[in-house]
């Protein structure tokens, strides 16, 4: 390996000027000072609860709590805890919704003086018991929506805590723990690709260090609010972080239980200043507006997800003020934040795609061709980065770490190098822009996925014999997934079938939205030649009901509305929805599209029921609202 040198220059003029105008109306900015890394998570927190204990820390639809109440909550959980469990720092699955109960319980988790292994209760229990088996955790926190699963996953070792019964005389007191900056605080779970789920470990001080970029960076203030519209993962956690640590409101918002129709209202009602959103649901968001929306309080929409495009800003400029600006970046969950790129409405945006941007502080990044030698501008290389606020690795992975990490051959003994995977142009004013990845590790609706971990879990279907997982660009330039299928001799799987298989171990955002069956894989050298795969036909799939063609009106639009959302033609009045290859983000977008077509209010709930049974069924539901001119359940 050549030595290196550091690539990333220092920000130029335009960007330091849009940066300046980075700021909460009231100026009102304090500094996260390095100091505060260097010590644990509860010990910020605290530090902002005595700063701000009447501010609002939390709002979930119409709860809210004050700092001093969420931390009184978060003591009762971590005082409980310290009762039952005297071991300081093992794993703790929180298996608990989208609320301030969340927040409290990841609070209180850090405060025993313990880590949090989040674990979304939409994922299949399969999903869900694989990574509470892998973290080895043997406490259990859930809430009263989420027991039931919770008793079911907790097997006689795992001591199981219901939040919301915890009782009311536990003291509320903070506890005096000596928490290392160097303590285990997350275990973050990713697709992997042997089939099980990867853990990557962040400790206090590498969520510190996170929260320090980009509360400097986006000057992030206590007249700040939040919001949260990502699902339990690494990056919401951060997303949390960097509200609680800085005295700013967060207002989590479940997209997949409310729907993307009602989001422009929340936003605007809940007058939102800082908006992290996936860049393909903020598509969709933009296709729902009218442009007399009033987002007169954002000040920053953070862009995350798949690959982003000129035609985004576009959206952004269309649809938002002139006082908000655009940010975008790239990171990892073994990395953190390295690059950031801010747009304002006069930044010049003439080329294709947005730039990753030039590098944050602490962070080191190289391009490196294959044999790991430093290259230079304008070729296409991976992303290799030295720091010292690198995840420690992979949970209980020992070989994938040492693989990964590296000792910094300059002989930093306080850094290490990541090779990401991702690889990356870097032009010559010294700012770097995105190419995608080097291996199959895709990003699928802001989810990072390993085609392999799908693979692995369709070779256990017994009608499967060879099998391979492909994602392709729609014209869109969001990302889908194809799984290619060779059947066993005298085996007949469907598509539909192999879908609800899936869905028993894997997420929604891991089933591929087609099926293709053929007689052999390409392969080159023995290997899977991916790029000789045929790229899926917009046409209606191989489905068990025959198709039938529309019967009226109501029916016919239905139809059209469908085939345009997904692309494929033609659909008809029994198809499934998820059959076809849908999924959460796509059920909005066709909410919204029936919505305004029809002057109903249909809710994702509803629509999800009716989708099963194809547009007949949404016709029944449609043509009874309309007659009864009510809106259909919200």
């Amino acid at each position: 390996m050549s030595d290196f040198s550091r690539l990333l220059t220092n920000l130029p003029p335009e960007q330091e000027a849009i940066r300046a105008k980075c700021f909460h109306p009231s100026r009102r900015f304090e500094e996260f000072p390095i100091e505060d890394v260097e010590k644990s998570i509860p010990d910020r927190f605290e530090k902002i609860v005595r700063r701000y204990p009447d501010r609002i820390a939390v709002k979930a639809r119409d709860h809210a709590v004050t700092y001093a109440e969420l931390n009184a909550m978060a003591n009762r959980l971590a005082r409980t805890m310290s009762e039952r469990s005297s071991t300081i720092a093992e794993p703790v699955g929180v298996l608990v919704d989208q609320s301030v109960s969340l927040m409290a319980v990841m609070l209180g988790v850090l405060k025993a003086g313990k880590f949090f292994v989040l674990l979304d209760p939409s994922f299949p229990k399969a999903r869900i018991a694989a990574m509470l088996e892998d973290s080895q955790a043997k406490l259990l926190v859930t809430d009263k929506q989420n027991v039931a699963s919770a008793k079911e996953l907790a097997n006689s070792g795992v001591w199981l805590v219901e939040f919301d019964s915890i009782r009311e005389d536990v003291p509320t007191e903070n506890l005096v723990l000596p928490l290392s900056p160097q303590s285990l605080a997350c275990i973050g779970y990713t697709s992997g690709s042997t089939g099980q789920p990867k853990g990557v470990v962040a400790l206090h001080r590498n969520l510190l260090h996170d929260t320090m970029l980009r509360t400097n960076a986006y000057h992030i203030s206590n007249r700040d609010r939040l919001s949260l519209l990502a699902s339990a993962d690494l990056h919401s956690v951060k997303s949390v972080f960097f509200a609680f640590l800085n005295g700013a409101t967060l207002l989590p918002f479940d997209v997949r239980r409310e729907g993307v129709v009602r989001l422009a209202n929340w936003l605007s009602q809940e007058r939102i200043s800082i908006c992290r959103i996936n860049v393909q649901l903020f598509r969709q968001l933009c296709e729902t507006l009218t442009g007399k929306e009033s987002f007169r309080d954002f000040r920053l929409i953070q862009f995350a997800g798949d690959s982003r495009f000129t035609s985004d800003v576009d959206l952004w400029k269309k649809y938002f003020p002139a006082t908000c600006l655009l940010a975008n970046g790239f990171s990892s969950n073994e990395t953190g934040y390295l690059t950031d790129y801010f747009i304002d409405h006069e930044t010049d945006t003439s080329c294709s795609e947005m730039p990753a941007g030039y590098t944050v502080e602490d962070k080191d990044i190289f391009l490196v061709d294959e044999t790991g030698n430093a290259v230079g501008c304008n070729e296409v290389a991976e992303i290799a980065v030295s720091s010292s606020y690198l995840s420690p690795g992979y949970w209980r992975r020992p070989e994938l770490t040492e693989a990964k990490f590296k000792t910094d051959p300059r002989g930093r003994k306080e850094k290490r190098i990541y090779f990401t995977g991702d690889l990356c142009v870097l032009l010559p004013n010294g700012c770097l822009v995105y190419r995608g990845r080097k291996d199959f590790r895709v990003k699928i609706r802001g989810y990072t996925v390993e085609t392999a971990d799908i693979e692995n879990v369709l070779l256990k279907h017994p009608s499967v014999r060879e099998i391979g997982v492909v994602a392709w660009d729609q014209e869109s330039g969001e990302k889908f997934l194809a799984a290619y299928v060779v059947p066993r001799a005298n085996a007949a799987a469907r598509s539909g079938e192999l879908r609800n298989f899936l869905r028993q171990e894997l997420p929604d955002y891991m089933i591929p939205s087609a099926f293709m069956f053929l007689e052999s894989l390409p392969l080159t050298n023995g290997k899977l030649n991916r790029k000789a795969l045929p790229k899926p036909e917009n046409k209606r799939p191989e489905m068990e009901q025959p198709y039938v063609s529309p019967r009226s009106e109501i029916e016919g639009k239905l139809g059209q509305i469908c085939e345009a959302i997904l692309d494929l033609r033609p659909i008809g009045v029994h198809d499934d929805f998820f059959e076809l290859g849908g999924h959460s983000l796509l059920a909005m977008q066709i909410i919204a599209k029936i919505n305004d077509a029809f002057q109903v209010d249909v809710s994702v709930r509803r629509f999800s029921e009716a989708a099963g049974g194809g547009v007949g069924r949404a016709n029944r539901n449609l043509a009874l609202d309309q007659r009864e001119r009510t809106t259909l359940s919200k």
